[in-house]
């Protein structure tokens, strides 16, 4: 059954089917292959029962928040802090971009929200530079990766909804990677700019004045992260309670700053519903799909093949890291998430991992694939944004991916990074 199910899906897949009906006919197919027949009014259930959980409702709001703020002039001055703070280095700039989507992912949750914004301003400014257009974008578009890992995260509240571990302690478990991978984001772009001195030179001098002035222009905006990490862990919101925080700030801050008006709301909206309509019925498929893989006890078979290869946990853990990153190659990370996340937490919690260090390490080896072809989202917002083909962006890329690879074997190695403040909040 499980070899039946791994045909079907990835024979869709490659026929380039929306990925929401690739699930639907594979649950379809499982469905058929365990009862004999078709039964549309079950199919239906599962799907809206996928659909119909509360915590759900912090996508919406997360995903209308984060295009408000990419309206409202939010990601420029975040921007402009990040550069008053590093512009000053040599290569200033590259570090500006990490910096500027550390702090941006702390407030949008999405890699591609955080690579638009982030990118459609930094990468004008690279090029004036003289910066190497295929390096400069393969570093935005890695460090647009760690949108989902920093809270808020969509990912996570959908691994939270799925595996019914604390959607607050999975936010708090990604502050340690995402700040990670950020470093060794900037790493990699220190030795890229030594070797090549003569084309980054340092073209301004640092100013306590025009930090001071960039802080305080970014003060509001970077609040709203403090806002929301401070408000679930106080217990004063949930997640989806957070998301409304979020939207309303950003309308406030927007208006404020004059750079948002009423009738740039409308289409903010509209593309805000299909963000969200086209993430539900994924989830509700998916939903569905999990249920006759669970029926058709596949998540059993597919520890039993596990097992059967090593009862080393951490040999466990390193093979159920190289098929995420397989899987991550050709889907993208919402469906890969929700329907691996059921199939294989339960072989992780019981070799004695706790949920919310498997949450954090999953979504952080999906991120890996949304910036590797062929289906790679982020990689294709860099192909848009710099007017470069997907084979010219490749090559750039390579150094920061291994980079990203190296950083999920540490925390897949050191579990202790990613419940440090779980277990300090707890």
């Amino acid at each position: 059954m499980l070899a039946i199910f791994l045909i079907v899906l990835f024979l869709l897949i490659f026929t380039y089917l929306p990925i929401a009906f690739c699930l639907l006919i594979t649950a379809v197919v499982l469905m058929f292959l365990i009862t004999g027949s078709v039964s549309p009014a079950v199919l239906t259930q599962s799907i809206v029962r996928g659909m119909d959980n509360f915590p759900l409702m912090a996508i919406p709001f997360f995903v209308l928040a984060g295009e408000i703020m990419s309206h409202g002039g939010i990601s420029k001055r975040i921007v402009a802090f990040a550069k008053a703070l590093l512009g000053h280095i040599r290569g200033g700039l590259g570090y500006v971009s990490v910096l500027a989507s550390m702090l941006f992912a702390g407030i949008s949750g999405s890699a591609i929200a955080d690579t638009t914004a982030i990118g459609s301003i930094m990468l004008p400014m690279m090029e004036d530079e003289d910066y190497d257009k295929g390096t400069s974008t393969a570093l935005i578009i890695s460090a647009g990766t760690i949108g989902p890992i920093i809270p808020p995260s969509v990912p996570m509240i959908l691994f939270g909804v799925v595996s019914g571990a604390s959607i607050a302690k999975l936010f708090m478990g990604g502050i340690i990677p995402g700040v990670i991978i950020g470093l060794g984001l900037m790493f990699i772009w220190f030795m890229h700019t030594r070797k090549y001195k003569e084309k980054y030179a340092v073209s301004t001098s640092f100013s306590g004045k025009r930090l001071w002035k960039a802080t305080k222009e970014a003060f509001w905006p970077l609040l709203l992260m403090v806002i929301i990490i401070v408000g679930i862990l106080g217990g004063i919101f949930t997640a989806t309670e957070a998301g409304v925080v979020a939207v309303m700030y950003a309308l406030v801050l927007g208006f404020i700053y004059r750079e948002l008006k009423v009738k740039d709301l409308f289409p903010i909206l509209i593309k805000s519903v299909k963000t969200t309509a086209v993430v539900m019925l994924v989830v509700g498929t998916a939903t569905a799909a999990s249920y006759f893989i669970t029926t058709a006890q596949i998540p059993t078979q597919l520890t039993n093949t596990l097992l059967s290869i090593s009862t080393n946990p951490y040999v466990v853990m390193l093979l159920i890291n190289i098929l995420m990153l397989l899987v991550g190659c050709v889907m993208d990370l919402t469906p890969a998430l929700l329907i691996l996340a059921p199939i294989l937490t339960p072989i992780v919690t019981s070799m004695g991992f706790d949920p919310i260090y498997f949450g954090v390490v999953l979504v952080c080896n999906l991120c890996i694939g949304i910036i590797t072809p062929p289906v790679g989202t982020v990689l294709y917002v860099g192909c848009g944004l710099s007017d470069m083909s997907m084979s010219e962006l490749v090559k750039p890329t390579l150094p920061f991916l291994a980079m990203m690879i190296i950083t999920l074997l540490i925390i897949t190695y050191m579990p202790g990074l990613v419940m440090l403040i779980p277990n300090l909040c707890s």
